[in-house]
């Protein structure tokens, strides 16, 4: 903390200010008695004098000195608190869950960082405010993250050199490309996360693009088709806002918010945690990224943490995407550490993190503050490391090139993934308890779709256009026709209201033709709706089909994947892998 922010010299160490309150057995952050007071709650007692500990009435406090931080409490030997007068004897309080006390992530492959600021007094978060640095979304993100949602983050990794010691890194004349990029996706419930690599050297279209320069000026960039990735940064002036707006082209999910870290953020935030401890399979003699380590594992921060995420030539195949896995690897275990109560309850490893990641990052305009970066961390901080899944975007080489130097989508496998982080659907085994209410509605829907099923060419149906997109009814009414034999259908326009799924209504004679309906269309038990039939242009009874918002074209299916295709890498955050 700055002299500003403390009210007195700016050389004295933040933590020294942190102090145990006997009442709640946390460390508190206390200011100079002038200034205002951290919001926890506990009694109202005069302010304390500096780096002096508050202790029970009738005990002395020994004075801390200068330069040193306060020791975790002793709790051997401690005297039992005194209870009050015709009571029994209070319970040991218990220590409140130090998960929530922090904030969580960074961005790009520099990313999650934690930053600290659970206890802090006014003046110091508005010390830390001053650390931030935002820049407009230009409209390409939702507006912001949710509490009640499902929440997505783009993290970008920059290839621009700043701050000492980086002239060895990169292109030195890179004004800034997207060279790592991860769309994080948080559940809506929290139980469960994934983060989808998307490679620089993939070959995408990038929009058009309405970007505000640094000068505060609105300029419209234009799009490119087929250029690598990395490109929807940096290039031709494109801002942040080029790669969300990218993003959604690519995969179809709009990121609620967005950061930017540079090399720089990888030094300061691994030397502010202590290191990161990271496993090889193999020696490591890499001359261009200035990596030194032998088979095992080893703690690294700093410069060599920054060269670890660096490297490609002497992992996998030495491109692109081996480099992707290392760097995978090195955020699970970065996860890990800051999980660690190791990191969550030493008050100076917090001061340092918030210090390091506040400086680290670029966020968003929906993003810009202390009070926003906490509130998304105590989201994140509901996760548990075992069910946050890293996995890469499903590219194939490029078949256009002799010589492969750049990859496109694989389509047999990436819609699939994507699919799957838009619809919510976890990359791990997440075990929920469901009411006894749930259960029996899973039951009733998953029953609509057993029994007999007719034959296509008695499938009578009408389509509604109840919120997909102009001529859908019309695009799935050809298909139901050329492609699957379902001769009485017709179109039916537009429906009364939009929905956001789309259903099936039927009457309870129609039960087999709903059935054959749905497995052609790929509909779930909780689309059908049974109910009664209309009459078609003929007077004939009918179903009605309503396409709602989550069509996604003729002939493709309703049903949402509940695991990756098979071949898409994946691993989970909690586990220890050695790079190869």
């Amino acid at each position: 903390m700055d002299a500003q922010g403390r009210g007195q010299a700016g050389d004295i160490d933040p933590a020294d200010q942190w102090v145990l309150n006997p009442h709640t057995g946390e460390y508190e952050l206390r200011l100079t008695p002038s200034a205002p007071q951290s919001g926890i709650p506990g009694p109202r007692r005069a302010a304390p004098s500096p780096n002096r500990t508050r202790v029970p009435a009738g005990r002395t406090a020994s004075p801390v000195e200068p330069g040193r931080t306060v020791p975790p409490p002793r709790r051997r030997g401690a005297p039992p608190e005194e209870p009050l007068p015709g009571r029994r004897g209070r319970r040991p309080v218990k220590k409140k869950s130090t998960a929530k006390k922090a904030l969580l992530w960074t961005g790009g492959t520099m990313a999650f960082v934690l930053v600290a600021a659970a206890g802090g007094g006014y003046l110091y978060i508005r010390h830390l405010n001053g650390n931030i640095t935002s820049v407009s979304d230009d409209g390409a993100s939702t507006g912001g993250f949710q509490t009640d949602k499902a929440i997505n983050i783009l993290l970008i990794g920059t290839d621009k050199r700043t701050g000492a010691g980086n002239g060895s890194y990169g292109d030195k004349d890179s004004v800034g490309h997207a060279d790592t990029t991860i769309l994080l996706h948080v559940s809506k419930d929290r139980t469960n996360a994934t983060a989808l690599s998307i490679p620089r050297d993939l070959i995408v279209d990038v929009p058009d693009c309405e970007t505000t320069q640094s000068d505060g000026t609105t300029k419209v960039i234009p799009g490119t088709d087929d250029v690598r990735f990395n490109t929807s940064l940096g290039q031709d002036d494109r801002t942040a806002s080029c790669t969300v707006r990218t993003v959604t082209e690519l995969t179809g999910i709009q990121a609620d918010n967005f950061m930017v870290a540079d090399f720089n953020a990888v030094k300061t935030l691994t030397t502010a945690v202590g290191g990161v401890e990271v496993c090889l399979a193999k020696d490591i003699d890499d001359e261009d990224s200035k990596l030194k380590l032998s088979k095992g594992t080893h703690t690294i921060s700093g410069e060599q943490a920054l060269a670890f995420v660096r490297t490609r030539h002497s992992v996998g195949f030495g491109g692109d995407l081996s480099r992707i896995g290392l760097q995978q690897q090195f955020l699970s275990a970065l996860m890990r550490k800051l999980k660690s109560n190791d990191t969550l309850t030493n008050p100076t490893k917090m001061i340092k993190l918030a210090e390091a990641g506040t400086k680290a990052l670029t966020v968003d305009s929906n993003l810009d503050s202390i009070g926003k970066l906490k509130d998304l961390g105590l989201e994140l901080g509901k996760l548990n490391v075992k069910n946050l899944t890293f996995t890469t975007v499903p590219v194939v080489d490029n078949p256009t090139e002799k010589v492969k130097a750049t990859v496109v989508l694989n389509n047999a496998t990436a819609p699939t993934v994507f699919d799957m982080i838009k619809n919510d659907v976890s990359f791990t085994e997440v075990k929920k308890k469901a009411s006894a209410s749930k259960s029996a509605e899973a039951a009733e829907e998953a029953a609509r779709l057993k029994g007999t099923k007719s034959a296509a060419s008695e499938v009578r149906v009408r389509i509604l256009n109840g919120g997909a997109v102009a001529g859908s009814a019309q695009a799935e009414l050809e298909y139901l026709q050329n492609e699957e034999g379902v001769l009485k259908s017709e179109n039916a326009g537009n429906a009364e209201a939009a929905l956001s799924k789309t259903t099936l209504e039927y009457a309870p004679d129609q039960a087999d033709q709903a059935r054959r309906l749905a497995d052609i269309l790929g509909l779930s038990g909780a689309q059908l709706k049974p109910g009664k039939s209309v009459t078609n242009s003929q007077g004939l009874p009918t179903m009605t089909l309503t396409l709602g918002k989550d069509f996604k074209g003729a002939g493709v299916s309703f049903t949402t994947a509940t695991k990756a295709p098979e071949g898409v890498q994946q691993s989970t955050a909690d586990k220890v892998e050695c790079a190869k």
